[in-house]
């Protein structure tokens, strides 16, 4: 029955080389909004293929249209990730294998965050109480150093005390967010970009929508504290993470981190 279609060995290595690239892409784009995108054009692709092999012309030619149209949204969707990886390929230095794996954290199979979420939960907490605004985002394995050059870096232990005293409204590195990497601060006032979505409530301020956008380009979770309410809210993956309280919010966050 498919006496028509011609196997080789170098169609098997064309087949793995595949497979590993995408298997790469996925691992780049999880937990992203963006893995929707590129699965439904993946699978037009595959039945874009299976069509061809069995020469139904029409149908293939209609899915050849869609899957050229898909390839420019692609590079309009991840115009900002292509940039970031061809500046990675340019800046890095390849005789320097530690800093070039360091670069490319994102092939690591997982995340195996080292961050004290205990000590974070409890800054947010004393600082619900006196209703002091926070914006808190974890990296993962999403670089965020394309944010980092935005605000002023640091490279401080993670505790309490700093964490309540960069928020402070007095402080001048309260405005912008802090970003967490593994179990320290890494910068402060930080400028995120800005969600868009019209499925945010219009109760919610700059800070949801900044934490929202993040969440919705990388893997990034965030932690907020309201300014008007001192509510804390968990997002990831562009929506709110709902919790009964702060043990299960702990327990959530770490397993995010983990995973």
């Amino acid at each position: 029955m498919f006496d028509f279609i011609e196997f080789s060995l170098l169609d098997v290595l064309d087949i793995l080389l595949v497979a590993t690239l995408l298997y790469y892409i996925y691992k780049l784009l999880k937990g992203t909004v963006a893995i929707n995108i590129v699965i439904g054009i993946a699978f037009i692709f595959l039945i874009w293929k299976i069509t061809q092999a069995l020469k139904m012309e029409m149908l293939s030619g209609i899915l050849g249209y869609l899957l050229s149209g898909g390839v420019i949204a692609l590079i309009i969707v991840f115009q900002q990730e292509i940039r970031k990886f061809l500046l990675m390929i340019g800046t890095t230095n390849f005789t320097n294998k530690r800093n070039f794996l360091k670069q490319l954290k994102f092939l690591q199979s997982e995340i195996g965050s080292e961050m004290d979420t205990e000590t974070v939960l409890e800054a947010c907490k004393k600082m619900s109480k006196t209703k002091t605004g926070a914006l808190i985002v974890v990296e993962r394995t999403n670089s965020l150093d394309f944010l980092i050059n935005t605000g002023d870096k640091m490279n401080a232990q993670l505790n309490e005390a700093i964490l309540q005293s960069v928020f402070y409204k007095n402080s001048p590195l309260h405005d912008g967010a802090l970003i967490i990497r593994d179990n320290f601060i890494v910068a402060t006032r930080v400028v995120l970009p800005i969600s868009d979505s019209t499925r945010i409530p219009a109760r919610f301020g700059l800070r949801h929508r900044a934490a929202i956008g993040i969440s919705e380009k990388t893997d990034a979770v965030c932690l907020l504290v309201s300014e008007e309410t001192g509510e804390i809210s968990y997002i990831k993956d562009g929506g709110f993470v709902l919790y009964k309280d702060y043990i299960e919010l702990n327990e959530k966050i770490r397993a995010d981190l983990i995973q």
